[in-house]
């Protein structure tokens, strides 16, 4: 064959397999194409079969649905994030998995969810977020979940989730946040979980769980909550648990839990809230728990602890609560005890003296059922002490009285208050916690029988008027009326607070020193709070000034910490009903006291809780206006009303309304704060930025929504800041859609701070 002839036939060639190649070139492109067209599509119709965007929403007629609200795209188009949170679905999770490939983040909390988690859902490759809280999914957990590899938070609390935990889940070695709790799950914790090595949350409390703690959650070494409460857990805590040095919050309680308290607790040098009541627990309380410098909190009522209450503690400095109740614990009470804000030893075996100066900041009854202590409230000690109570009853008139020494129980315990109230027609007059000098003269001397030239200031009902006894102690005095006190309703609401005020005792609950109830003269003996009402404050220009962040702050702590130890500590549990401004009085150090007691209510868990409205226009939960049943949820809602108010300087009735629309989409945080102040810099502006997203987390619509406020207490006392971030950078629909792991969440928020002292 000729060189030509070969040639000739090689450039055919060539030229045939460059017309093919161009084919097939052409071809791949336009099915690449014709890929990146059709999966917009195909996310698109998946979204609307499942019929949560309706015609109302305007959503089927915008172009894409990356417009959608709850909607957010990449930069192809493709969807990588859906968030129905608190938008009312209902029905089945029926979401056509399989078309979102691209989809990291899937938000549904508080949607009303019914049936199964789709076993469906592994397909979602990419999922970094599922949170699936506050719904009435039912069920196990179905074992796709493991196929998740990328999930940093996996958020199913409060439904109704049920069977064991599948071992599997130790396969998300991404995992940060694994909320599980308040479900129905049952069998024991897997070890597996301990393969979780960037885990920061777990929480399984409020469960059906039983068998034992593993040691293999020993290796959760960047674990910083660990809730295992309210489960059927039993065995003893394994000393493994030493090793979670990171711990701020551990909470075992209300288990089955029996051995002792492991040494190994004090190598947790980061943590602050430890409970451990309402176990079996026995031995005593290890030495090296005074290793833990920044507890604030201990709870190990109700266990079967015992020996002396260790001086270690002592070195706990920063401790604020300290819950001994219902053990066996011997010897003297620590005069260091005094120091921190709230205790209770009642029904130990304690003995000796009572220290002096304990009655002035905790209760008596904190005390019951320690027959060997002596005191002028218990049996007499060899020297003595302590101070006389007096006791007035009023037989008919108010000068008719007759006085009787009381050396037995305080006036402030249940018993003495249950007695007290046997008394004819409730005619009684008390005070108590002062020298025993004080007596009905004092005060209407004091007073010159309430002329109103002392009165401060008028409340709900009645006026309140402030008095200096002969010993120099200024007190309030809230007195009703006489034609007050013959309308039912301030009766009724006036002896209420005296009831209610007389068994509870908080350090940021104004404490009520004494009471008259006569038909004639009726009035409350209060500390005197010499700031006023935090509304009175708010509203004068040179005093709200006065009231810098770090105070305004502090001020919404004390206040959340008041309403968890009402919500969840009271027995029956206390809703306040009138949280307002006005009702929050401010000491001389700016210090925040609930006060107002007169529309509370303790709620009984065997009751329907029906009830008429009652609250301030401006703080009303929203669900009151179609429900009689009272939940302390109102008063969660009340409370962020409050911490706005307290951050803008002002009621913040024309933010809330705007909140439904889209008005404050572009609103950044630092435009709503407080003008007459400078701007929150350094390390107040994250507390402050902390603040606004509780309080908008308080304001969601549905009840069920909102926090607790033991979760909102507890993000304070554990106090991990999110890092330094202008607030020029925060908008408010930022906060609106942040889900803090305190109401079900995600991990970012949480893992995100870091312990504050």
């Amino acid at each position: 064959m000729s060189p030509s002839v070969s040639t000739s036939i090689a450039i055919l060639a060539w030229a045939t397999c460059a017309l093919f190649f161009g084919k097939y070139l052409d071809s791949a492109v336009a099915f690449v194409a014709a890929s990146k067209s059709t999966a917009p599509e195909l996310e698109t119709r998946a979204l609307l079969e499942t019929g949560w965007w309706n015609s109302a929403m305007n959503s089927s007629s915008k172009s894409s649905p990356c417009e959608w609200v709850g909607i957010t795209c990449n930069a192809d188009g493709s969807v990588i994030k859906i968030n129905r949170t608190s938008v009312f679905l209902g029905g089945k999770l029926k979401l056509n998995f399989s078309s979102f490939p691209n989809l990291v983040h899937l938000s549904l909390s508080g949607t009303r969810l019914e049936g199964s988690i789709p076993l469906e859902i592994g397909t979602l490759s990419k999922l970094t977020h599922l949170d699936l809280p506050f719904n009435n999914l039912t069920g196990e957990l179905t074992i796709s979940l493991a196929n998740l590899t990328q999930l940093v938070s996996l958020n199913l609390y409060d439904n109704m989730l049920r069977g064991p935990i599948p071992p599997t889940l130790g396969h998300l070695l991404n995992l940060k946040y694994l909320g599980l709790d308040k479900n129905r799950l049952n069998g024991s914790i897997p070890p597996e979980i301990g393969m979780l090595r960037n885990l920061v949350y777990l929480g399984i409390e409020h469960n059906e769980l039983i068998g034992q703690i593993p040691s293999a959650l020993g290796r959760l070494t960047n674990l910083k909550d660990l809730s295992l409460s309210w489960n059927g857990i039993r065995g003893s805590i394994p000393p493994e648990i030493g090793n979670m040095k990171s711990l701020i919050h551990l909470s075992i309680g209300n288990n089955k839990l029996d051995g002792p308290i492991p040494s190994t607790i004090g190598q947790l040098t980061n943590l602050k809230i430890l409970y451990l009541d309402s176990n079996q627990i026995n031995g005593s309380i290890p030495g090296e728990i005074g290793n833990l410098k920044f507890l604030t909190s201990l709870r190990l009522q109700s266990n079967h602890l015992s020996g002396p209450i260790p001086i270690d503690l002592s070195s706990c400095y920063r401790l604020e609560e300290l819950l001994l109740r219902s053990n066996n614990f011997n010897g003297n009470i620590p005069h260091f005890l005094i120091s921190i804000r709230r205790v209770n030893l009642a029904y130990n075996s304690l003995e000796g003296p009572i220290p002096k100066g304990y009655d002035r900041y905790h209760t008596s009854d904190t005390l019951d059922g320690n027959n060997d202590l002596c005191d002028v409230y218990f049996s007499p000690c060899p020297v003595s002490g302590g101070s006389l109570l007096v006791c007035f009853i009023i037989w008919g008139s108010v000068g008719a009285l007759v006085v009787c020494l009381l050396s037995a129980r305080c006036i402030g315990t249940k018993t003495h208050s249950n007695k007290s109230r046997e008394t004819k027609d409730g005619n009684l007059f008390c005070i108590w916690n002062y020298d025993g000098n004080i007596a009905f003269k004092d005060i209407i001397e004091a007073t010159e029988d309430f002329d109103i030239k002392y009165c401060i200031g008028a409340g709900g009902y009645g006026s309140v008027y402030k008095a200096k006894l002969p010993s120099g102690k200024v007190i309030a005095l809230k007195k009703l009326h006489r034609l007050e006190a013959e309308n039912p309703t301030f009766d009724e609401s006036f002896r209420n607070e005296a009831r209610v005020l007389s068994e509870i005792r908080h350090r940021n609950i104004v404490r009520l020193h004494g009471f008259c109830l006569h038909k004639r003269c009726m009035f409350l003996v209060y500390e005197y709070m010499e700031k006023g009402s935090l509304f009175c404050v708010l509203s004068n220009h040179v005093e709200a000034q006065e009231l810098d962040w770090s105070k305004r702050v502090n001020i919404i702590k004390g206040t959340a910490q008041a309403l968890s130890y009402m919500h969840h500590e009271c027995v029956p549990l206390v809703v306040h009903r009138d949280i307002s401004s006005n009702n929050i009085l401010l000491n001389s150090q700016f210090q925040a006291f609930i006060s107002d007691f007169g529309t509370a209510k303790l709620l009984d868990p065997n009751s329907s809780n029906q009830t008429s409205i009652a609250g301030t226009y401006g703080y009303v939960a929203p669900e009151l206006a179609y429900t009689m049943v009272v939940t302390e949820k109102a008063d969660v809602y009340s409370f962020g009303v409050v911490a706005l108010e307290i951050l803008m300087g002002r009621h913040p009735g024309e933010l809330l309304a705007s909140l439904p629309s889209s008005s404050t989409g572009n609103v950044m945080l630092c435009d709503i704060l407080d003008q007459r102040l400078p701007p929150p810099i350094h390390m107040v502006a994250p507390d402050v930025s902390l603040v606004a997203e509780i309080a908008f987390a308080c304001l969601r619509t549905k009840p069920k929504s909102r926090p607790t406020m033991e979760r909102v207490s507890r993000e304070f006392l554990s106090c991990e800041k999110p890092p330094s971030k202008s607030l020029h950078t925060v908008s408010l629909s930022q906060l609106r859609n942040q889900e803090m792991y305190l109401v079900g969440s995600t991990t970012e928020t949480h893992r995100s701070r870091s312990p504050c002292g």
